[in-house]
């Protein structure tokens, strides 16, 4: 089946992954390619980091004490080493580990007791890390504040505040280091705003996107295009100018349907989206999308450009 227009034309491999006997997605949440190909989901299942080749080959996993809070899952490349930054809501923390599971690091709730009556207010749903390394990580289940961490997640200082206005934000879903114009930008996809917000690397408010975004969950660049997983049933290409390219896989109204979005599988309809969750485009401009069913069932669609 095929879905776009244009130069944006993709066939629907919507049995991409292949589980072995006795694996299962659990929710899944994020995905992310390193640099020799092989792509990461993080899932509410175990293991809780999944790999496969890019033809969809379960390569293994690791991770099962992260399983319980598996969200949002970052691939940094720091001095020429890989390594992901995993958001772990329910449990309240981001965990950086090295490809094969080591785990380095922990970034739990800053002490600010004038946001975090408990630790357990704090929780994280996506990280970024900027050009100088500092961490930046989007509590958006939580207070909807943004914290800033030293590389060795020391506490540094904190952004946004839950509200509409500018600088404000209400449940900052994803969070990027948008590198498409001459200085860094913090892009955040600022979900019940209903927007994208933009802050300079002070902290500062710099702009907002709105167009053609429902309740958008990230927004990942690939060269100067952004692509933003929209939660409401479709995924938006912007231009570099945050203008809307296209849509994909447009299910008007899908959430709004009875049971939305665990959907009976019988109901699911290939090249058409339910709950966008995240995204990674790779080198060749395909897809790989990982929708979000808060019953544990993983639904992953890879769309091969054309």
């Amino acid at each position: 089946m095929e879905i776009g227009s244009g130069s944006h034309r993709y066939i629907v491999a919507a049995d991409w992954a292949r589980l072995p006997d006795g694996v299962e997605f659990g929710t899944t949440h994020a995905v992310r390619e390193s640099r020799d190909g092989t792509i990461y989901i993080h899932n509410t299942g175990k293991p809780s980091v999944m790999t496969f080749s890019p033809d969809g080959e379960y390569l293994g996993g690791w991770g099962d004490e992260y399983s319980a809070g598996a969200h949002g899952m970052l691939l940094s490349v720091e001095n020429g080493v890989e390594y992901l930054y995993l958001a772990a809501t329910s449990l309240h923390f981001v965990a950086k580990t090295t490809l094969d599971g080591r785990e380095i690091m922990r970034m739990t709730a800053p002490d600010l007791p004038e946001v975090y009556g408990s630790p357990d207010e704090f929780v994280p749903t996506e990280t970024a890390v900027s050009p100088s390394g500092e961490i930046y990580v989007a509590d958006g289940y939580g207070k909807s504040w943004i914290h800033v961490y030293a590389k060795d997640g020391r506490y540094l200082r904190s952004l946004a505040g839950q509200g509409s206005g500018k600088g404000q934000v209400d449940q900052p879903h994803g969070i990027k280091i948008d590198t498409r114009g001459g200085e860094p930008l913090v892009r955040v996809a600022d979900r019940k705003n209903h927007r994208l917000q933009y802050f300079d690397m002070g902290g500062a408010h710099f702009s907002f996107t709105h167009e053609g975004l429902r309740m958008p969950c990230t927004a990942v660049e690939w060269g100067e295009e952004l692509y933003v997983p929209d939660l409401f049933s479709r995924v938006t290409v912007l231009d570099r100018n945050d203008k809307v390219i296209l849509h994909l896989g447009d299910w008007p109204g899908c959430w709004e349907k009875d049971g939305w979005p665990n959907l009976p599988r019988n109901t699911w309809e290939a090249g058409r989206f339910i709950a966008p969750h995240d995204l990674h485009v790779d080198g060749a401009g395909n897809i790989y999308l990982v929708e979000w069913m808060s019953g544990g069932t993983g639904k992953v669609t890879k769309l091969v450009r054309i």
